[in-house]
């Protein structure tokens, strides 16, 4: 009995299933329609740090995998497991998963923290049949452990507790012809986002073309560009505003942009059937993806402060026009789901392939027919275009946005994860 107690115990994260991670990330996507503040950034930042929680606190019970500590920016130190114990690595993720997503998910309410803690024991109670209570005990503290370490990095970063402080009230807009205004009543989200601590060590660095100067005069490159805008909304098909709603992913109602590649991420881990350690490689790569991936592009947009179609379409060609879509509350120069589904299609690339074939189920759930693609880079593609459609965004913001993702993803996929 003591002989197969310790296989058990001391099982490689190769031969665990990835059911842990794919129950507490499916919480999480869950959870953020239904917390408030969770906008599109703090919702990239929120995969980011439960994705490095999830890899660091598996890696060590890893035969293939490293640590990514001194990799990735100010990250220098983490608890290491103690050699004289016995740990079970499903549990030590649980447990990890279970305080990271409560410490991020702080100002959920009662009923949402419920989830968490009901997740948490239903399935500790499901990974500690026959083990040792010294094991469990163990298990439970490393992972607690790792999860306030990661807590506390993730406090420097410059996005601790955004959720409570999206639209600061001291934000003055900027002054000028064509500057980006709010539409309505809106205020400006997030403007200082891209002044936070990338994962990757300037990642949040790009050389993207200027945008060109705003000119009303109908030769002029951006009334060109918002022309098309006007024309592809007075004449979208079926298919284009399936397509931009498919998409859309508006925070308050649905799991936001980043949390549709994590939709994605889940989706392959299951079809693939992957272990723990992968699955974990998959969303930390993810996370850290569109974690930078949004400090890029909102470091972009106010830095440029470009106005939206809307309202160069309503002052120079139509004043009677309005977007297929509503318009996100900041500048419009690149765009984000350009950038984050570039960014989150090339790490998917790097792992899966660049030619994997899948159909997106993301939107089931909300009567949305699901979606096929022959590779993930058509799927940011596509993702990229639904702003067209929408009437979100110029055609230049979406392809220079997704450029930059790529660039991101690129570097994400660079991370030296594996032993090998």
């Amino acid at each position: 009995m003591l002989l197969s107690f310790r296989v058990t115990a001391q099982k490689n994260t190769a031969e665990l299933d990835s059911q842990v991670a794919t129950d507490w990330f499916d919480l999480q996507i869950q959870l953020i329609p239904k917390t408030e503040g969770f906008t599109p950034p703090v919702v990239s930042r929120l995969f980011g740090y439960t994705g490095l929680t999830l890899y660091e606190s598996i890696v060590n019970g890893s035969q293939n995998y490293n640590s990514l500590v001194g990799q990735l920016d100010k990250f220098d130190k983490m608890p290491l497991p103690q050699k004289s114990q016995i740990y079970n690595w499903s549990i030590v993720a649980n447990s990890a998963q279970s305080l990271i997503t409560a410490l991020m998910f702080s100002n959920t309410s009662d009923q949402n923290a419920r989830e968490i803690e009901d997740l948490k024991n239903r399935t500790l109670s499901r990974l500690s049949a026959g083990l040792n209570e010294s094991v469990i005990r163990n298990s439970i503290k490393y992972g607690e452990e790792i999860a306030k370490a990661i807590y506390a990095y993730s406090k420097s970063d410059g996005g601790h507790e955004a959720h409570k402080n999206n639209f600061p009230k001291d934000y003055k807009l900027v002054p000028g012809a064509c500057m980006w205004v709010p539409v309505g009543n809106q205020h400006a989200l997030q403007p200082h986002w891209g002044e936070n601590r990338t994962f990757v060590k300037g990642n949040a660095d790009f050389h993207l073309p200027v945008p060109p100067p705003c000119v009303l005069g109908n030769s002029s490159p951006l009334y060109v560009a918002a022309l098309e805008v006007y024309s592809v909304g007075k004449n979208l098909n079926e298919e284009q505003k399936d397509i931009a709603r498919f998409w859309s992913d508006d925070p308050g109602k649905t799991f936001t942009p980043p949390g549709h590649g994590v939709s994605i991420t889940t989706q392959l881990i299951l079809k693939e059937n992957l272990s723990l350690e992968k699955a974990a490689e998959v969303y930390c790569r993810v996370g850290i993806a569109a974690h930078d991936a949004f400090i890029s592009c909102w470091k972009c947009k106010y830095m440029y402060n470009m106005l939206r179609p809307v309202t160069f379409i309503q002052t120079a060609i139509d004043s009677k026009w309005n977007s297929y879509l509503e318009n996100p509350p900041f500048p419009e120069y690149t765009s984000g789901h350009g950038t984050v589904s570039g960014a989150i299609a090339l790490v998917l690339s790097d792992i899966f392939g660049y030619n994997y074939a899948f159909i997106d189920h993301s939107h089931d759930q909300n009567g949305l027919k699901p979606r096929s693609f022959e590779s993930f880079l058509e799927y940011a593609q596509e993702a990229a275009m639904s702003r067209l459609y929408g009437g979100i965004h110029y055609r230049m913001s979406n392809e220079e946005g997704l450029k930059n993702g790529k660039r991101i993803g690129k570097v994400v996929c660079q991370l030296k994860m594996t032993k090998s």
